[in-house]
């Protein structure tokens, strides 16, 4: 067995499920994710003032990938399209064009997206889709903790 085989065979796979969510669009926003890690778990989650629902779906999927501490193989789960189809699909061509839109105009939450494709990179991540609010157990999980990290307006 070569060393490349051992180190695949012994890496871990980190299963990571993130969500975002937000009242009004824009408006205050809450993100949240779960880690998890054989038998080991662990939640994050956070909101802003104003913010909308699309920033707090990269935030949530930027902060999970920023707390692995050394370059993990990763599974994450996200029920957003625009997170999922925008780091697998449209964020090479926004790179070629120097992040522009296929219509020529400035990628939208350009910081975001520049962060989370160089934390991305550390890491062998493996992009999931599912269907919102479908019974998927973690996603729930994560629905809800983000919906309760929604800042409250005083």
């Amino acid at each position: 067995m070569n060393e490349d085989s051992k180190r695949d065979r012994l890496t871990a796979v980190v299963d990571i499920f993130t969500d975002g969510s937000c009242l009004g669009n824009p408006g205050p926003g809450g993100w949240a994710a779960l880690l998890r890690c054989g038998s080991k778990e662990l939640e994050l989650h956070g909101g802003e003032a104003e913010t909308t629902n699309n920033r707090m779906e990269l935030t949530a999927a930027l902060r999970a990938l920023e707390k692995l501490s050394k370059s993990s193989a990763v599974c994450l789960t996200t029920d957003s399209t625009y997170l999922q189809q925008g780091i697998t699909v449209w964020l090479p061509r926004w790179k070629s064009n120097g992040w522009r839109t296929s219509a020529r105009r400035p990628v939208k939450n350009i910081d975001l997206w520049k962060a989370l494709d160089a934390v991305a990179h550390s890491h062998q991540v493996h992009w999931t889709w599912v269907r919102a609010h479908d019974g998927h157990p973690e996603n729930e999980r994560v629905d809800q903790l983000a919906r309760a990290s929604i800042p409250v307006p005083s």
